[in-house]
């Protein structure tokens, strides 16, 4: 029966020293793809997110009118007013990214000419587009957040102000 023998030191240096391009390889594909997915993730959330922001506010409009008691008047405002930030940052999220001064994007690479674009592609700019990626995925995530918080926020005012109602 054949036993398989446990990693020693020696075994994964040499592993190691036979595969890391590969390997490196391999992880920065990786990396790149799951970046993008990433991006893509926030863009369909934020358009979900318009869309209720958007349904909700032509609820409101269909709703409001000048006999309302000051209480829901002042709440129902408030929440016009959290959906109306909601909707800044998403479309804050899906607003496309065009500044060209990272060099691993393509609008760096629209300015220029097809010989410098050739002596681009001769370098390895994966770590660096994981990098600018992963940075707008960052910042896309972060508005993301903070228009689900206010989106949340204008849903507690409007339960307050149909509380108003009730008064």
């Amino acid at each position: 029966m054949h036993r398989p023998s446990l990693p020693t030191q020696e075994n994964t240096l040499m592993a190691t020293a036979t595969t890391p391009l590969a390997a490196i390889d391999k992880n920065l594909d990786t990396a790149c793809a799951s970046v993008v997915h990433e991006i893509a993730r926030t863009d369909s959330k934020a358009s979900l997110l318009l869309a209720f922001d958007g349904a909700v506010l032509a609820g409101l409009a269909s709703v409001a009118e000048p006999g309302l008691p000051t209480v829901t008047k002042t709440f129902g405002a408030l929440a016009v007013l959290a959906l109306g930030a909601s909707s800044v940052l998403l479309l804050l999220v899906v607003r496309p990214r065009l500044r060209g001064d990272d060099k691993a994007s393509f609008p760096h690479w629209a300015r220029l000419k097809e010989d410098e674009i050739r002596a681009c592609m001769q370098a390895d700019s994966r770590p660096a587009q994981i990098g600018v990626l992963s940075c707008l995925a960052v910042r896309k995530f972060t508005h993301l957040r903070r228009a689900v918080d206010m989106s949340l926020a204008a849903l507690v005012l409007l339960a307050l102000a149909a509380a108003g109602l009730a008064l």
